[in-house]
């Protein structure tokens, strides 16, 4: 019986621990010094960008592709086990197009994906009316459509990995902090544990846990801040309401007339402190207004914010082994995608194990 420790319990450790359960042999023990789903798991929209992604090929199509397909079957599995709703949004993506923006670009996509077996529409201003009355902007010329894209509660999410690995006989230690890591155990504040395998999934954490190794990954924080309106009625038709994405400016439906609204992206200017800076949260708000003016009339019921943990000097994600040791894993440093890549990142660590 091999013993994994995973460090980290947002929605990458959960989809870790989750998966590796499935696998005979193994004991598994996840650690996080908070709650699961908190940090940037906690503050993250859910929306999957797979098909509509510009990434067309290499690791980067891959861990999307296989996370989209995974999504399908793991949704209505892990409510199957727990008996949780998880809120997934099958809809699809819009993303809008703005007058100077090359359609052209947008047409190879189209046809790429077509070859992979995935299918994005190109909208003109007509079809986006018909479709999306409350898309109203005279600069925006038409959209990209993506049925086969989604959005997901990535806390519902998380908690429904995490219950349902301990269904699978995980074992969960929340409120633990790690004192010190090495190739054979991890120490914790509440006893040692011996491991033969130790996976790093703690995000913007990951950096002070492998400096214990002399191995530091350098993972830095930006912010995101994204808030949530409420409107008496849905906007636009009540029965088609995908996500709707302009400008790198986010509107997810969530039910009820209540809508997500984000995200900015914060870097540090000083240190690894980031304050919220609320201008940038408003020009979100009333850029998103500006694409679907109906917004306008909605009242804020929540406002929040979290870091992402985004690698300096190398793409995202880190998924690989610690250089210099044959048994610890890294599955971190995600930035924007963590929840998006989540299934494929367990797919991967699985196979490193297995």
């Amino acid at each position: 019986m091999s013993h994994v420790i995973i460090i980290g319990c947002g929605v990458i450790g959960a989809a870790i621990a989750y998966e590796l359960s499935q696998v005979i042999g193994l004991q598994i023990t996840i650690i996080d010094q908070n709650q699961p789903a908190q940090a940037s798991t906690g503050a993250a929209l859910g929306v999957l960008m797979g098909a509509i992604s510009q990434k067309i090929k290499g690791k980067a199509w891959w861990l999307r592709q296989t996370s989209i397909e995974r999504y399908e079957t793991l949704i209505p599995e892990l409510e199957a086990l727990t008996g949780r709703k998880i809120s997934f949004n099958r809809q699809g993506i819009l993303h809008l197009s703005w007058e100077e923006e090359n359609f052209e670009n947008w047409e190879k996509l189209v046809e790429i994906r077509a070859s992979q077996g995935w299918n994005l529409e190109i909208w003109d201003r007509a079809k986006l009316k018909s479709m999306c009355p409350q898309v109203n902007n005279d600069r925006i010329t038409g959209a990209v459509y993506s049925p086969q894209d989604r959005q997901l509660d990535p806390t519902a999410l998380t908690l429904a990995l995490v219950e349902a690995a301990q269904q699978k006989g995980v074992t969960c230690q929340f409120g633990v902090n790690v004192v010190n890591i090495s190739p054979t155990s991890v120490e914790t504040t509440a006893g040692k544990i011996d491991a033969d395998w130790v996976v790093v999934a703690a995000g913007l954490g990951s950096t002070l846990l492998t400096s214990q190794l002399n191995q530091k990954v350098d993972i830095r924080p930006v912010l995101g801040q994204a808030l949530q309106v409420h409107l008496a009625n849905p906007i636009g038709n009540p029965e088609f309401q995908p996500m709707i994405t302009c400008n790198d400016v986010h509107i997810v439906p969530v039910g009820g007339g209540d809508y997500w609204i984000g995200a900015t992206v914060e870097f540090p200017s000083n240190g690894d402190e980031i304050p919220p800076n609320h201008e940038l949260l408003e020009d979100v708000k009333q850029q998103a207004i500006a694409f679907c003016p109906e917004l306008a009339a909605a009242t804020i019921t929540r406002t929040w914010s979290g870091l992402r943990p985004r690698p300096e000097g190398r793409p995202a994600p880190i998924i690989e082994k610690l250089p210099g040791f044959n048994n610890i894993l890294l599955a971190t440093g995600h930035y924007r995608n963590g929840v998006l890549l989540a299934p494929a990142t367990a797919y991967a660590i699985r196979e490193m194990i297995s």
